[in-house]
């Protein structure tokens, strides 16, 4: 079984003074968290979605969900934890009650990156059968400069070798929820990615070229980029 789990619980603080949180802003004639669930939801690889959004959204999220995609029975919506790790676990937990972990392949992904495709989503299932884990990666295209002081560069790793990481990360999900329930509570609290907790624990991570346009709405600025983005698709279909 294939489910795709869509991280919708960020409150968007960095987007400024909005009333509501960025993913269920409106890119176009939808909301951004409806461009993301419909990407897997019309996926014939993904069995199912589960969105996992701020307890206080649970309702409206559903009724978004039914009135801009309508067959809802392939979606669900639950509540999300306080951090990353914690929503990462309800999903697990969720998953786990209702559908089992053993043979199924996990799909984690940003609600506000509505621009990932259908081959990134394949190359991640595929990944992820194949090795375990694996992550959607760009290279890099600035140098990268390190500062463990926030003052001074402490280095500056060879540019050839490094990659900005985007969404889906993807798992076969028995292994996921053992290596987390691995984590001390120390650990829990400084490892906010799932991939760094392979890396971490020794586990591989595949790596899947993802594309420069599979941005993250995060500032003002990317939504503006994103209805261009939105605009030439539109114009390419």
């Amino acid at each position: 079984m294939v489910i795709a789990a869509v991280f919708a619980g960020g409150k968007g603080s960095r987007m400024g003074n909005t009333e509501t949180p960025k993913q269920y802003m409106m890119l176009g004639s939808k909301p951004i968290i409806i461009h993301s669930v419909e990407k897997f939801f019309v996926n014939p690889e993904v069995d199912r979605v589960v969105v996992l959004c701020p307890s206080v959204w649970v309702a409206q999220t559903k009724d978004m969900i039914k009135n801009y995609i309508g067959d809802v029975d392939k979606i669900d919506v639950i509540s999300g934890g306080g951090s990353r790790n914690d929503t990462l676990m309800c999903a697990l937990e969720y998953i786990k009650s209702n559908f089992g972990l053993e043979d199924t392949i996990l799909l984690t992904h940003d609600a506000v990156r509505p621009f990932v495709t259908h081959r990134i989503i394949s190359q991640n299932i595929e990944a992820a059968k194949k090795f375990g884990a694996c992550d959607t990666v760009v290279s890099a295209t600035d140098t990268i400069v390190e500062s463990l002081d926030g003052e001074v560069i402490s280095n500056i790793p060879e540019r050839k070798h490094m990659y900005q990481g985007q969404t889906p990360q993807s798992f076969k999900a028995d292994k996921l929820y053992e290596i987390c329930n691995s984590l001390t509570e120390d650990e829990k609290a400084i490892l906010t990615d799932a991939c760094k907790i392979y890396t971490l624990k020794g586990e591989p991570v595949s790596l899947v070229e993802g594309e420069v346009f599979n941005i993250k709405i995060t500032y003002p600025y990317d939504l503006k980029m994103a209805g261009v983005l939105l605009e030439g698709v539109k114009e390419n279909d």
